[in-house]
């Protein structure tokens, strides 16, 4: 059974419940990779847990003692970042993958104050005119990931003459992470009016193009622009829930059960654990870094994606945007990229989605794409966005 990694906040509880028992540390050593498959430029890998041979000659005296941190999991990614077996003593040491990964994974960014929140925002490409800029792109991305999904896509919109930005939500990513109840409460209507802000501190004007995808703060984008048709000249939406009927996936029930969602919002590799169960692939380990860093540096992300999901209506959100963009509603362009591969939202959704408005929606198939195609193929996201805008 795979244990997973928990945050600083509960290390003390967990030291005191485990601190009258010894149990044997398994390293990296005794796992073996018994499959391995091209998928295109991808790699899958599927493992085994199997003792090494090695093992049967120590001694139980040769086994140290149980490390609290020195979990495996059942994320190869994950137990590749946790587990150290140079350094045994150090397995799994939380304060040592901070260290590793402190600098990671703020490529293009730099930290804006808007108000009273501090946005972390990624920028790239210029709106200098006499650079030929094309337009102004802002991405948004879901739960419980950051704008880093994005980094490949922006640079290469840049390259085509874009202007690009992408924000990590509050309470997601690098930016704030208030607590509930202190100036923020991660209502709909509260991120509503912190991205309205936001846009006037970085001066993007309207029209612009809009990239969304995914759940939760995903959907707030998305009714975001049913609020503002105006300020938006075209809408490209990426695996994102579109219909009433759409599925919840597990984490997010979880999150809105008493008790066992504050437990779960601590698990520090949750959000490489969604990414990865929305697609064929894993992570590859510096990536897998980045999107775990917020998780183990402190509770608060935790907590802010717990709020985030217990005071969404997923009825209500799901229903006002497939209504919202539905023929007669919605006139601007919308191009749904989708990748076929995902396992949360399906194929067929897309095709009801884009059914309600055939005459303003384009929908491009992904192959190869899971729930996040920015982050599984980039390249093929950029050429639909080069195609449509």
């Amino acid at each position: 059974m795979a244990r997973t990694l928990i945050s600083p906040s509960l290390k003390l509880l967990q030291r005191s419940a485990m601190s009258n028992y010894n149990y044997p540390v398994v390293t990296s050593n005794n796992y073996t990779n018994t499959h391995s498959q091209l998928l295109g430029s991808k790699r899958r890998v599927e493992f085994q847990v199997c003792a090494s041979s090695s093992d049967d000659n120590k001694s139980s005296s040769d086994t140290p003692d149980f490390n609290p941190f020195g979990f495996v999991t059942d994320n190869p990614s994950s137990r590749s970042a946790i587990q150290l077996p140079e350094i045994p003593a150090e397995d799994g040491n939380v304060g040592q993958m901070l260290y590793r990964t402190e600098d990671k994974g703020k490529e293009y960014g730099s930290f804006i104050r808007s108000g009273k929140l501090k946005w972390f925002v990624r920028e790239t490409g210029s709106s200098d005119a006499r650079l030929g800029t094309r337009g102004t792109i802002v991405f948004l991305h879901g739960a419980p990931t950051q704008s880093y999904s994005y980094r490949v896509v922006m640079a290469q919109m840049a390259d085509a003459g874009f202007h690009c930005y992408a924000p990590d939500w509050i309470g997601f990513g690098f930016s704030d992470k208030p607590q509930p109840g202190y100036g923020f409460n991660y209502t709909e209507k509260e991120f509503h009016s912190a991205l309205d802000k936001l846009l006037e501190t970085l001066g993007i004007e309207s029209p612009f193009f809009l990239v969304v995808q995914g759940f939760l703060v995903g959907s707030y984008g998305l009714t975001w622009a049913l609020k503002n048709s105006e300020r938006v000249s075209k809408l490209t939406i990426l695996n994102s829930p579109l219909i009433v009927g759409s599925k919840v996936p597990g984490l997010f029930n979880q999150l809105r059960i008493p008790l066992l969602g504050e437990f779960t919002c601590q698990n520090a590799i949750l959000a490489e654990r969604f990414i990865e169960g929305g697609s064929q692939y894993v992570l590859k380990s510096e990536k897998a870094d980045v999107y775990r860093l917020p998780y183990l540096a402190s509770s608060g992300p935790g907590f802010a994606l717990l709020e985030t999901a217990k005071k969404i209506n997923f009825k209500d959100t799901l229903g006002r945007i497939a209504s919202g963009f539905s023929a007669g509603s919605w006139d601007e362009p919308i191009l749904l990229a989708w990748g076929m591969s995902d396992k949360y939202l399906r194929q067929p959704e897309a095709e009801e989605f884009q059914k309600g408005n055939p005459s303003n929606v384009k929908l491009k198939l992904l192959e190869g794409a899971g729930h996040m195609p920015q982050e599984d193929w980039p390249e093929k996201v950029v050429d639909a966005l080069k195609y449509f805008l």
